[in-house]
């Protein structure tokens, strides 16, 4: 809002080296819709070992979902200094609580990777520099 960021880099765990579709931690896909709200250039900074050649969309990543406890209670500490935990959410609610989001192409600058940095469709088409020996297309 202020300008005072110029481009947003974070990693990833999974990159699908078909889509350019990024899985990384949980918060990865928001901070790259308010780049691009924002107008901010949004990288992806990858070591090859994390491309993913054979998965052909996002939707086919597994994703962990942790449990809802994490998100519908927190510790503090009594007046007396003893830790307690506190429920935050009515008893009766329930959460998700997904350890990772997928990030589709169209929010990503760029992928950057130790031969260069590529958009992220132009992964497959460089498959064999970046590691990925020709197979089906």
């Amino acid at each position: 809002q202020r300008g005072e960021i110029d481009l947003v880099i974070t990693g990833s765990d999974r990159t699908l080296g078909r889509t350019g579709e990024v899985a990384n931690k949980i918060g990865t896909y928001t901070k790259a819709v308010l780049a691009k709200r924002h107008g901010i250039p949004f990288y992806v900074a990858i070591p090859l070992s994390t491309i993913d050649w054979e998965l052909e969309s996002g939707q086919a990543i597994p994703i962990e979902e942790r449990n809802e406890d994490e998100v519908l209670s927190a510790w503090g500490v009594t007046p007396g200094g003893r830790r307690q935990k506190v429920r935050l959410a009515n008893p009766g609610s329930k959460a998700r609580n997904p350890a990772f989001d997928v990030t589709p192409p169209e929010l990503i600058t760029g992928i950057i990777t130790p031969f260069g940095i590529f958009k992220p469709r132009q992964l497959w088409k460089h498959r064999v520099k970046l590691g990925q020996p020709e197979t089906r297309s």
